[in-house]
């Protein structure tokens, strides 16, 4: 069903008329146009989709974009609003923390998510929340090392 639906993006009010029941992973790439967040599985298994709501980590590929009313959603584009790269952007240069980079916003979003969470999370910690997250290129000694480098700058 056709419906309006207003919610913060990115920290900006979106109001959209749509079919609620549409994803909003498709929502985010095809209406507006922010390609940053991808298409993995659609299943919400591999976490390549993953945006923050409300503070946590969501898949975007398994959520209805009417259920985002009122909430405060954030992508990978929103991430770092100034143009100056968030500290985990930054900790994933710099650590080498990914090869083909298809997984890394998701990556980044769920770390964005944990540290929000928990500024000081132990390597269990980090290795709990991020075995949610798939990486076919098998970076994830230099994911881990980038989130723990992350927390400490964001402290």
């Amino acid at each position: 069903m056709i419906e309006p639906v207003e919610f913060m993006l990115n920290r900006k009010p979106v109001k959209l008329t749509v079919d609620g029941e549409r994803k909003l992973l498709w929502v985010l790439r095809t209406d507006l146009g922010l390609t940053g967040t991808k298409y993995g599985c659609g299943e919400g298994i591999c976490g390549a989709c993953t945006v923050v709501v409300d503070g946590k980590a969501h898949r975007s590929c398994q959520a209805s974009v009417k259920d985002m009313r009122g909430k405060k959603v954030l992508t990978i584009e929103g991430l770092a609003p100034n143009g100056a790269l968030h500290p985990l952007q930054k900790a994933f240069l710099e650590r080498g923390a990914f090869q083909c980079g298809y997984c890394t916003s998701g990556m980044i979003m769920s770390a964005y998510a944990l540290l929000l969470a928990n500024p000081r999370p132990s390597n269990g910690d980090i290795v709990r929340t991020m075995d949610d997250n798939l990486c076919r290129c098998a970076a994830y000694r230099r994911i881990i090392l980038a989130i723990e480098s992350a927390a400490g700058e964001m402290r």
